[in-house]
């Protein structure tokens, strides 16, 4: 027998989840009418919990069955005297075989599944495939389908762009309806379902197409042996492809949006090149369909499109065209949360056609992964020719890393993350007449997973590279925004921030502080260093029997070289300034961010740090006086901590009150004001405690910890000899949990 044509199998298909009123009924409950048909005590397992068997339900199922199988064929004669005896033997057999189980077992409790299996291998012993087929369809729209992923994440696209959760039971459905067309025993289904779904759980992909499923399911089948079956089903797919390109009923038949007067639905576009052409929106459509999908949103597709048309023009550029589409996309946010990442999705598709040359209305969005993989050696070839990636990328094997790439990652994007991406992290190509992204998502964060692991041992290279990339695209970890712009590149500087000293000196304010701070800055550092031991206000100056002009002309230079050279021409410098206490510009140092006073005297783009030592906050407690120095005449203080800093203030405060030094005394508490009030108007200087992070600092034997860094989250040891450098990584907690709140593996 051959295997029903496409519009029966559709037709069988529609059957199947049609209500009962609204096609013929027949009373196949009764069949076996008062014929007493011995059967066991069962329990049968039910999605809503247990039910005592019915041999009737049996009857009335597979009567079903047949009737949508033959309604399906065109038949109008169904509940004749043949079809009622073909009824009746198979619910009888199934009797007898449910009898023989309980006679080996004893009482029997089965499930729904278990129930439809067995009353499916009697329609297939009584070489009834086309009627099982018919139950397997009817089965899909009854059993409970949320059945064990074994470990499964990956969620599946289904063609009509909806998400829904992977299910291995329909997998199982599908494999053994194929089996059944050709007439075949469908118990091997199990195996191959097995098969594929641990195969999808090796994928660790966030998404997977339903059309990537199925290329499993056909090579499952193939190395199992079951070539025949195999053969079928790609012949099958290709025939129900061919009838959707042929009859895109649901997309022509339903009716056009309606389209305000002002929203034209042919546009006249401008390209780059001066010509013109017709924009009839059909890109348009493709983009709303892929940005929504797995998404409620609270607006209709004709209703989002209606939206994005409504700035529209004849004669807008095309650059002018996807940037008004993707600006009123993100207006679209405040309507609805789940529009951040429809909008961020809209300006995704349009990265991917900028980058990989992929077209949605061409190629759709189920090519993507292809696109990407065929991509990716190109892209890496030509960020070296441009002179943006490292020759020794080149090192990797460039088909195994490509192959890993999972662009169904960017749906988790939202506009804001979408946005960044571009915008800051992604290499740009300049140099065209037009400067383009040369890197998707997925590109980017493999590039710096390669990056990271050039130096691994050949073996094993290209494995930690995708572990990382895993971590990556999955959103469970993420480096520092430095070896994101670096990794891979020709200059891969992958620090985080910097922890410096500068000392008193001319070559030290402005070797040290000021053109080794601009090299770091050039290249994403942030930085944050200490800035006591340069002498202060009116200090003398050997060299020049002159007067020193204190540390805040110096800091400013330094705000300034933070402007002049910002972090590579893609975010602004960072740097934090810290001053001890006791050191005599502290009050000036105080005013450095207020935006009144003289502006050559303000540091507006630079942090600063309060630097505070131990015996301040004890003098300010018991209402004590603080003594102010110039750091040249007390040159070991910054380098002293707890008892000893104690035994050397008080010396110096000594020397100062019989005038061998300069020494300025002042309230403790009235400078614990300034910094409060300084504090609650500016937001600077922050609040550093010097003793805590020497005395518990595990490097106490390598040297003094001077300062904290940009964001003072870390203490390291610097000197003239040595700066201090963190890396930092975000750990994404919620991505590590389940939602029973233990770890994911």
């Amino acid at each position: 027998m051959n295997p029903p044509s496409i519009a029966q199998d559709l037709a069988l298909k529609k059957l199947s989840v049609t209500p009962p009123d609204q096609k013929p009924n027949y009373n196949w409950r009764d069949i076996l009418g008062g014929e007493d048909v011995a059967v066991p005590e069962i329990q049968v397992l039910c999605p809503h919990g247990e039910e005592r068997f019915d041999l009737s339900e049996v009857a009335d199922t597979v009567g079903r069955s047949l009737s949508n199988l033959l309604l399906a064929k065109g038949e109008k004669d169904i509940f004749n005297e043949k079809n009622q005896r073909f009824v009746a033997d198979v619910t009888r057999e199934v009797a007898q075989n449910l009898t023989k189980k309980a006679l080996e077992r004893g009482p029997l409790r089965v499930s729904l599944h278990d129930l439809y299996v067995l009353i499916e291998k009697t329609l297939v012993d009584n070489n009834a495939h086309d009627v099982a087929k018919s139950l397997l369809l009817k089965r899909a729209s009854k059993l409970n389908l949320a059945r064990e992923t074994h470990g499964v994440t990956v969620r599946l696209i289904r063609r009509n762009h909806q998400v829904v959760p992977w299910n291995s039971a329909k997998i199982e459905i599908a494999i053994r309806k194929a089996f059944l067309s050709l007439q075949k025993d469908p118990a091997p289904a199990s195996a191959i379902t097995r098969a594929v779904t641990e195969r999808a759980a090796a994928v660790k992909q966030a998404f997977l197409h339903i059309e990537e499923v199925q290329d499993m399911v056909q090579e499952e089948l193939m190395k199992a042996g079951h070539y025949k079956v195999a053969e079928d089903y790609i012949l099958y797919r290709a025939h129900r492809q061919a009838a959707r390109e042929a009859a895109p009923e649901i997309a022509a038949e339903a009716p056009a949006a309606p389209v305000a007067p002002q929203q034209p639905s042919m546009v006249v576009v401008a390209k780059a090149d001066g010509s013109t052409e017709l924009w009839n929106g059909l890109d348009l459509k493709k983009r709303i369909e892929f940005a929504s999908i797995g998404l409620e949103l609270c607006l209709t597709p004709d209703q989002i499109e209606a939206e994005l048309r409504r700035a529209l023009f004849d004669n807008i550029a095309l650059g002018d065209l996807n940037n008004t589409i993707i600006l009123y996309a993100k207006s679209l946010i405040e309507k609805d949360a789940d529009f951040a990442k429809f909008a961020g999705r809209i300006q995704l598709s349009y990265i991917y056609e900028e980058v990989l040359g992929w077209d949605i209305v061409r190629d759709g969005i189920g090519a993507l992964k292809k696109f990407h993989q065929q991509a990716f050696a190109k892209y890496i070839d030509h960020g070296i020719a441009i002179k943006r990636l490292s020759p020794r990328l080149k090192e990797y094997d460039l088909a195994k890393v490509a192959a890993a790439l999972d662009p169904s990652a960017d749906l988790e994007f939202d506009f804001l993350g979408v946005q960044t991406v571009y915008d800051r992290y992604l290499i740009i190509d300049k140099t065209g007449k037009r400067s383009k992204r040369l890197e998707t998502p997925q590109f980017f964060w493999m590039r710096v997973a390669m990056g990271l692991f050039l130096d691994e041992k050949k073996k094993h290279r290209e494995e930690w590279a995708v572990r990382l990339y895993d971590l990556y695209k999955s959103r469970r970890f993420c480096s520092s925004t430095p070896t994101l712009f670096n990794s891979g590149t020709l200059h891969s500087q992958l620090s985080s921030c910097y922890l410096y000293y500068v000392d008193d000196s001319l070559e030290g304010i402005m070797y040290r502080g000021i053109a080794e701070n601009a090299q770091l800055s050039k290249w994403a550092g942030g930085l944050g260093g200490s800035w006591t031991s340069v002498r202060g206000t009116g200090a003398h100056i050997a060299g020049t029997n002159g007067e020193s002009q204190g540390v805040i002309p110096s800091l400013k230079l330094h705000n300034d070289q933070l402007v002049a050279v910002n972090q590579g021409g893609k975010r602004k410098g960072s740097g934090c300034a810290y001053l001890e206490s006791w050191h005599n510009d502290i009050f000036e140092f105080l005013e450095l961010r207020r935006n009144t006073g003289d502006d050559r005297r303000r540091t507006h783009d630079m942090n600063t740090a309060n630097w505070i030592p131990d015996l301040f906050m004890k003098r300010m407690e018991a209402r004590g006086t603080w003594t102010l120095f110039r750091a040249n005449e007390t040159p070991d203080l910054h380098h002293l901590y707890g008892r000893k800093f104690e035994e050397a203030y008080l010396r110096y405060e000594k020397l100062g009150e019989e005038g061998k030094i300069q020494a300025h005394k002042i309230e403790a508490l009235e400078l614990w004001k300034k910094m409060l009030s300084m504090l609650f108007e500016t937001g600077h200087p922050w609040i550093t405690f010097k003793d805590p992070c020497n005395v518990r600092s595990p490097q106490d034997h390598a040297g003094v910890i001077h300062s904290s860094n940009l964001c003072t989250e870390i203490t390291l040891n610097t000197s003239n000899d040595e700066t201090a450098v963190c890396n930092l990584g975000s750990v994404i907690h919620d991505s590590h949990l389940k939602p029973d709140g233990s770890l994911h593996p």
